[in-house]
């Protein structure tokens, strides 16, 4: 199932983002990441928060995300600290891990479902087994707009730029960004994030020999 085929219901035709507008949806900030968690956990949306909080630990896309099965996240001894999934739109294994909210959410998600690994992790609401393609950019656009922000300036890449944008900030370290995004090529990553020739020099004066 390529990811070009997942149509969003709302705005744009697809969860991925259009082409030629890659980079369009900045990545969230630590606060807005702390801000839409407590709101999912006081709403007590156990689904929504174990989705929300793989989605920023996965860094997958939107297709990669929703098409997870339990397997994927759970061994026989308990939520996994690593996982390796194969990409839908690249046909390339991809690894992340699983922080501890995330497991967290997770378990307390997994406790409700009592599903069998090769069940769907987030299954739909209105259809039971089928997995929440259709809802998944629906979905980011009400999470967004519970901590007030603008649903047209936030969408699924949102979530999928925000570790990586992080960890290049903080190390400079492109080649984990591409690893960790599941980019063939190195030039893909430097325009999904956005990167300027600026940027690298800055990080080129800081390194010294």
């Amino acid at each position: 199932m390529p990811c070009t085929s997942i149509k969003r219901p709302t705005h744009s035709t697809s969860l991925e983002t259009p082409a030629g507008s890659v980079g369009a949806k900045p990545p969230h900030k630590p606060k807005h990441i702390w801000a839409l968690r407590t709101r999912l956990q006081i709403a007590n949306r156990v689904r929504d928060l174990a989705m929300f909080n793989l989605a920023i630990d996965s860094k997958l896309r939107g297709c990669d995300l929703v098409t997870l099965k339990v397997g994927d996240v759970f061994s026989g001894s308990g939520i996994r600290t690593r996982s390796v999934v194969v990409q839908h739109k690249t046909g390339q294994p991809v690894p992340f891990e699983i922080t501890e909210p995330t497991k967290g959410a997770l378990a307390a998600w997994l406790a409700i479902r009592r599903a069998k690994g090769s069940d769907w992790l987030l299954p739909s609401r209105s259809h039971s087994g089928v997995h929440v393609i259709r809802q998944y950019g629906r979905l980011v656009d009400q999470w967004v707009s519970l901590i007030g922000l603008n649903p047209a300036d936030n969408g699924t890449h949102s979530l999928r730029r925000t570790k990586v944008s992080i960890l290049y900030k903080r190390t400079g370290n492109l080649r984990a960004c591409q690893l960790l995004l599941g980019h063939t090529k190195l030039e893909s990553t430097v325009r999904y994030l956005g990167i300027e020739v600026d940027d690298a020099l800055s990080l080129s004066e800081q390194t010294e020999i």
